[in-house]
């Protein structure tokens, strides 16, 4: 029973100290509203629902945000997603870069976003078989207008 007792102390005052570690995510991008992706409203709906978490300045930090080692997954999330693509600061981009990126939008909507891990707690966040394809379909329409 003490060893018992010993190796839960240890357990909680590792889970303490852990807390110490932090993942920072820089501060977004100051932007303003008119720098923000344009689409359809259907399209921009399922964007904000299901993107805007990782891929833009809006993001809800959720209570297990603050909770290592849960933390540091969802930091990192939201670092590379803004890192890889900002919806808040669509309009900065150049059109080679909006052209990769709606093409990168039409090949990861139909198979990795949004990440698995991410749907078991933000259940509202599914898109469906049909969403999927409507998002594909206008981000492969998008970049085609592009040169």
């Amino acid at each position: 029973m003490k060893t018992l007792k010993i190796a839960l102390a240890w357990l909680i005052a590792g889970f303490a100290i852990i807390q110490l570690i932090r993942i920072d995510v820089p501060p977004p991008p100051k932007a303003t509203p008119d720098e923000e992706i344009q689409a359809p409203a259907k399209i921009q709906t399922m964007l904000k629902r299901s993107c805007y978490d990782c891929h833009s300045n809006h993001t809800n930090w959720p209570w297990y945000s603050k909770i290592a080692p849960v933390s540091w997954e969802v930091r990192s999330h939201v670092k590379d997603g803004r890192n890889w693509l900002n919806f808040s600061i669509w309009k900065r981009y150049d059109e080679k870069k909006k052209k990769k990126l709606y093409e990168g939008i039409a090949k990861s909507i139909d198979w990795k976003m949004p990440p698995s891990d991410y749907l078991w707690i933000h259940k509202d966040a599914r898109l469906t078989r049909a969403q999927r394809e409507e998002i594909k379909k206008w981000a492969e329409k998008e970049a085609a207008k592009l040169p």
